[in-house]
């Protein structure tokens, strides 16, 4: 629990308290959007992000009290999202999304945080075909990529081609596309969730807009991640 993790300053204590966090303020934005949005708003007045007051307030936990607290919240995120209206929208700290949206989102937020976790074990993240709705959201937050770092968004498409856990083939956008990735699965959502850097995947990258996205892709909300050094996870 207290081994250090790749995001710099975290332990593996800080990624469990971290998850548990944001699935409670998760199921509160599900089932009281009133109440997440007024605790929200208050803390984007605050000197210290959410983020950060949250790890360190979750210091004070043992790991025991953690894994407990992780459990239940998750439970009850669970619970929330199975009674939801699947119409409603749900905010957030970034744009609100629709109830599936906020879903994969968690999803994609247990995955990252859970690779972190893997990385400061030196032990291998198992791969699951649930991966596809990391690549999913990875692909739909290209807008958001550009537009955390200020600029403009491209209009060209881009067509992304992955190849699944599985064996079979995973693609979003027009075939014909001049900008285009290629790849694993596995290689696009370690970028995506900027647990890696492009340069240590085997992605293949074709076209400006693709190769620009794919050095600043976001697929998590908030201000502008520093992702990972090149060379720091190599092949």
């Amino acid at each position: 629990w207290a081994l250090d993790t790749p995001a710099d300053g975290w332990t593996v204590l800080d990624q469990i308290g971290h998850l548990a966090y944001f699935d409670e303020m998760e199921t509160l934005a599900v089932t009281d959007p009133e109440r997440f949005c007024a605790a929200r708003d208050v803390s984007r007045s605050e000197e210290t992000s959410v983020i950060d007051a949250a790890v360190v307030a979750g210091r004070a936990m043992s790991p025991a009290a953690t894994l407990d607290r992780f459990s239940a919240s998750r439970a009850a995120m669970s619970r929330a999202f199975l009674d939801a209206d699947p119409a409603a929208r749900v905010p957030w700290y970034g744009p609100s999304m629709s109830v599936g949206a906020a879903v994969t989102a968690r999803i994609m937020e247990t995955w990252a945080h859970g690779q972190d976790v893997f990385d400061g074990l030196d032990r291998p993240h198992p791969v699951t075909t649930a991966l596809r709705q990391v690549a999913h959201i990875g692909v739909r937050a290209l807008p958001n990529s550009f537009r955390t770092r200020q600029l403009d968004v491209p209009t060209e498409p881009v067509y992304v081609r992955l190849e699944a856990p599985a064996g079979d083939l995973w693609e979003w956008g027009p075939i014909d596309s001049a900008d285009r990735v290629s790849g694993s699965a596995l290689d696009f959502c370690l970028v995506a969730t900027q647990r890696r850097h492009v340069a240590d995947t085997e992605l293949e990258i074709t076209g400006a807009v693709a190769e620009e996205w794919l050095d600043i892709a976001q697929a998590f909300a908030g201000a502008a991640g520093t992702g990972r050094l090149p060379g720091q996870f190599p092949r």
